[in-house]
């Protein structure tokens, strides 16, 4: 069956808002928690998109700010999370992403899967989910 953010078309497992559709995101979802996705591309699109909106909106710097926000402790093992994605991306836990690299975001998304799903990411979605920005 696959892990459920990857049966969504959601790698990053974004929850359902009132308030918020994404590009490409099917309504009414038939998950009851989180968003569901036309598109692998669409689920990644919204997930860059959102870290995109956590440094303008939210002033997250570092890939530490970043997770705290994404995964925050009282849901997750947020600081596992951050050794994780930094792992992934060779990066310490103080890097501060450019939010409008297309390498270095596509990166962040792909280690977010990764720990979202226990699956690697497919980096052709990844992409095909920047360029839908």
């Amino acid at each position: 069956m696959g892990a459920r953010g990857l049966r969504n078309n959601n790698p990053g497992n974004i929850r359902l808002s009132a308030t918020t559709q994404w590009q490409g995101e099917v309504r009414p979802s038939r998950d009851r928690s989180f968003c569901q996705f036309k598109t692998m591309a669409h689920g990644y699109r919204a997930l860059i998109k959102l870290l995109q909106n956590y440094r303008k909106l939210n002033g997250c710097r570092t890939i530490s700010d970043f997770i705290n926000r994404w995964a925050p402790p009282t849901e997750n093992n947020t600081s596992g999370y951050i050794n994780r994605v930094c792992r992934e991306m060779q990066v310490p836990d103080s890097y501060v992403p450019d939010v409008n690299d297309r390498a270095t975001m596509c990166a962040f998304a792909a280690a977010i899967s990764q720990v979202e799903n226990g699956a690697p990411a497919v980096m052709s979605d990844v992409m095909a989910g920047w360029n839908l920005l």
